[in-house]
């Protein structure tokens, strides 16, 4: 079939919805599910639904854009065969398009990609090269390579029949959800492939439909391009929501999304994370960043808007998270739902003091606390303390203030909790007579009260480092000053103490790092 050629500016919702319903894209994808999710449900007051593109063969959307393109690739074009550059799900979209369609792929990708990405394409049978140290390399050679090859450039969202092969979601949504009132969409926003396609479909068959945008608050190409009237390059982006870090989006995307979207929402980092937990919670699967970002949107907006009673349905797009990256959402998901506060906290630097500052937390969780000795009469303190609502957090500093302590909220402060929490510290030479033990701590409120009740007061604490990860048990390293001629007393403190302890006074990190 003959495909119209069309300018940026010349398609509207009804070109977008005619190319979604004779897109190609079930060669390859699959129509995914709608689920349920009791737990966030509940606790937002809105029926909410996930669309779970995570569930695709590459475990993202894009692979829908990806094949309706490639399948109506020319008998030359095909024989000749495609290149993209993307070091991300797009990569893996066109690598699985092109097996399947038995096409030439070249990917470029820059060459500080990980090994995982690059060979799950090349395990598809595509051609990988590694060019530069940036997706702005990659994509000049990309381009370098199409003239030189007469290759097909795949572009990743600024595409007409990219965009319709993901507005194909918005087909099946339309099948599956069933909504007495009012329904809203909400999606994650990159290049704007995805929002273009699904606004352009709803807006076309349903105008009734709320479409609501979500972008990083680092990250916001398009809703600066939209708000300018024209589309803006930022100079930056942020890494952590790296599947929809784009500087520029399309113009494709730019002029159908700037007429077919209702409503914006810009998130943080925090939020991501807590929008990760909280789709694990319900479905038990485990989001990238950009897979929950139209989540933390829809819990934003709904805070916002004192929306009650709906359908909220959120575009999960997509589950290619590194594993190592889900610490960092860990660490933060309590933040992000503002059940964690992290406070610098001044107390009195002499034997004591430490119990008597957790005797005024009393019985709320300490999740964190980072301490290190230094020879002044005041010592800092960095505490993280669990919350059952964000009211707490106000309520807590306030407490702490009309008893006397200086008090930092630091559970805003991004360098603190990305860097400060870690570093908090040092070397302390005057530090006599300091033995390091590493501590098993029974995850309970409670516990941390008992040890330093153990101790009386008569050893000083000179080190202490200690972070919940939601195991049973948790890991504290202490440091403790014991004199000359307090051993005895000291090693019976350790046998009744309770908690296992192993002896860390030799380890090479400490002796290089900490004395």
């Amino acid at each position: 079939m003959q495909v119209r050629e069309f300018k940026p500016g010349e398609m509207d919702a009804m070109d977008v919805l005619r190319l979604a319903l004779t897109s190609k894209v079930y060669g390859a994808a699959i129509e995914t599910p709608v689920s349920e999710t009791p737990l966030l449900s509940g606790r937002v007051g809105n029926r909410v639904l996930l669309k779970r593109e995570d569930l695709q063969p590459i475990f993202s959307f894009k692979l829908r854009g990806a094949y309706n393109r490639m399948a109506q690739l020319t008998a030359e074009e095909r024989a000749r065969g495609v290149i993209c550059a993307s070091a991300g799900n797009h990569a893996q979209g066109v690598a699985f398009a092109a097996q399947k369609l038995g096409v030439r792929a070249v990917i470029v990708m820059p060459a500080t990609t990980p090994e995982i990405k690059v060979g799950a394409c090349r395990a598809r049978g595509a051609e990988v090269v590694l060019f530069g140290d940036s997706f702005s390399d990659a994509e000049a050679h990309a381009f370098a390579l199409q003239r030189e090859l007469a290759l097909t450039f795949v572009h990743p969202y600024d595409d007409p029949l990219v965009l319709a092969g993901q507005g194909t979601v918005a087909l099946e949504l339309l099948r599956q959800v069933e909504a007495e009132g009012p329904l809203t969409v909400f999606v994650p926003v990159g290049g704007g492939g995805l929002i273009a396609g699904v606004a352009g479909v709803l807006k076309a068959l349903r105008p009734d439909i709320r479409v609501v945008g979500v972008e990083p608050e680092d990250s916001d190409a398009m809703f600066q391009s939209v708000q300018a009237g024209e589309r803006v390059r930022l100079d930056t982006v942020g890494i952590f929501v790296d599947g929809v870090a784009v500087k520029q989006v399309g113009a494709f995307t730019f002029d159908l999304t700037r007429r077919y979207v209702d409503d914006w929402v810009r998130v943080n980092t925090d939020e991501v994370c807590a929008a990760i937990k909280d789709v694990f919670d319900d479905t038990r699967a485990v989001m990238e960043p950009a897979g929950a970002l139209a989540v933390a949107g829809l819990k934003r907006f709904v805070e916002e808007r004192g929306v009650t009673g709906e359908t909220l349905v959120a575009l999960t797009c997509g589950a290619n998270v590194n594993f190592d990256r889900l610490r960092h959402v860990a660490e933060r998901a309590e933040i992000g739902e503002q059940r964690e506060a992290i406070l610098a906290v001044t107390i009195p630097e002499r034997p004591g003091a430490f119990r008597e500052f957790i005797e005024v937390i009393g019985a709320r969780a300490v999740t964190e606390f980072n301490y290190r000795y230094a020879p002044r009469a005041q010592a800092q303190i960095f505490v993280g303390v669990q919350l059952a609502r964000a009211a707490q957090r106000a309520a807590l500093v306030a407490e702490l203030v009309a008893l006397g302590y200086a008090v930092t909220d630091l559970t805003q402060d991004e360098l603190a909790k990305v860097h400060v929490r870690h570093m908090v510290g040092g070397r302390a030479p005057e530090a006599a007579g300091e033995r390091v033990f590493s501590f098993t701590f029974p995850e309970r409120p409670g516990a941390l009260l008992e040890f330093l009740t153990h101790l009386h007061g008569r050893w000083n604490i000179s080190l202490f480092h200690y972070r919940n990860h939601g195991s049973a048990h948790g890991r504290v390293l202490a440091g403790l000053q014991v004199p000359a001629g307090d051993e005895a007393a000291f090693a019976a403190f350790l046998a009744g103490v309770g908690y296992p302890a192993d002896e860390m006074t030799g380890n090479a990190a400490y002796r290089l790092f900490l004395t």
